[in-house]
């Protein structure tokens, strides 16, 4: 979470008057996304915590590569330009689908 936010001011304020408004849009749309699913990751850990689940396990580490993956590539597609990053940003919203759907599963098997 951390990390997002101190992306999320650098992109407001040392990227603003470098970056074209459309590369700018999908550097903000990384930091949004980083920091909603870091969330997750705070989430599962407490889940985890709480009962020793291996589910509430998986779906922290899932919500880690997607924030990886999907914001990584973001972030990298922002900063260089290179369009074909965005291929590989869908593996992180998958993972992060993952992750989602096993934490609540795992909420609603309680």
């Amino acid at each position: 979470m951390a990390l997002g936010v101190a992306l999320g001011a650098f992109g407001a304020h040392g990227l603003k008057s470098t970056l074209a408004p459309d590369l700018l849009a999908i550097y903000e749309t990384g930091v949004r996304y980083h920091l909603v699913h870091g969330l997750g990751v705070f989430v599962a850990a407490w889940l985890a915590g709480e009962d020793q689940t291996r589910a509430a396990r998986l779906a922290g580490v899932l919500f880690i590569i997607g924030i990886l993956v999907f914001s990584g590539s973001l972030y990298l597609l922002a900063l260089t330009g290179v369009r074909a990053l965005g291929a590989i940003t869908p593996i992180g919203g998958v993972a992060w689908i993952a992750a989602w759907t096993i934490l609540a599963l795992r909420v609603r098997m309680r």
